[in-house]
């Protein structure tokens, strides 16, 4: 229904924000991300998500784009419901939650309070393949082609895309590492480890 609130900040709780635009203040639930970016009294745009049912109207605010496409694909993970998707955004950043769930990193999205176990299984499962599609498109677009034979390697420039390298540090990065005896996890710290050294 809204695309964004953009307005003074007028208050702000722990996982919420209220947006005054034109006089009416517009309450926001929100993650812990786009909570440390706001400051009282200052203008602030806030993409959002309407959560309407009989009983409620619910508006979610991001700060950005990324991080409002991330609560949506949260949300159609079975079982998963706006608080849990908030609790998830609010520990890790869009760039360390795509790069949990392409690693499979279970153990990061149960630090979220209300996230067990189960939970963080079902969110890795239905959000790997669907993300790492989505991250390869991105990918592409921006320049930074991922390899087309599918696999470990993709799965891992995916990640490495996601977290905001190019093509070329990507193949610089991915370049001596033993991909085939390594897990996807094992690619990306590599990689990344390697990048910090260049």
């Amino acid at each position: 229904m809204f695309y964004y609130l953009n307005g003074t900040v007028a208050v702000l709780e722990s996982d919420l924000a209220v947006i005054d635009c034109g006089g009416v203040g517009y309450a926001c639930y929100t993650t812990g991300n786009t909570l440390s970016r706001l400051r009282v009294g200052t203008m602030q745009m806030l993409y959002t998500h309407c959560n309407i049912k009989e009983d409620a109207f619910d508006i979610y605010g991001f700060a950005t784009k990324e991080e409002l496409n991330y609560f949506r694909l949260l949300l159609g993970v079975s079982g998963v419901g706006p608080k849990a998707a908030i609790a998830i955004l609010s520990v890790l950043t869009p760039e360390q939650f795509a790069l949990a769930v392409m690693t499979g990193d279970e153990r990061a999205l149960t630090q979220a309070n209300g996230v067990g176990k189960k939970m963080a299984q079902r969110v890795l499962l239905e959000l790997k393949d669907k993300l790492g599609a989505e991250l390869t498109q991105t990918a592409n677009l921006g320049g930074a082609v991922a390899p087309q034979t599918g696999g470990k390697l993709a799965e891992a420039t995916s990640a490495l895309a996601a977290l905001g390298y190019s093509s070329a540090e990507i193949g610089a990065a991915l370049r001596g590492v033993d991909t085939d005896a390594l897990s996807v996890e094992e690619i990306v710290r590599s990689a990344l480890r390697a990048a910090m050294k260049g």
